[in-house]
């Protein structure tokens, strides 16, 4: 069953979850029950769980700031193509 709910919010953040709500085709209504459900659900499993390949990016490994990235590569296709 819905229920109304009014809440008082900063205009700017208004304004800005409107238009992330339109960018994602969510109500802002849907949108905010989506955020509060995944707040307060038990099994932290939702519908806006994360893919696969975006969990898959997440290695653990730490690249160093210094790290020349054309000389990486270029390392890496020269090991790959002996």
């Amino acid at each position: 069953m819905d229920s109304k709910l009014t809440l008082k919010l900063n205009q700017e953040v208004i304004e800005k979850a409107k238009a992330y709500a339109s960018e994602k085709k969510l109500s802002l209504s849907r949108l905010i029950e989506a955020y509060l459900q995944t707040l307060t659900s038990e099994d932290k499993s939702s519908e806006f769980e994360i893919s696969p390949f975006v969990k898959s990016m997440s290695t653990g490994v730490e690249i160093p700031l210094d790290l020349d990235i054309k000389e990486a590569y270029s390392a890496h296709l020269t090991d790959k193509y002996k």
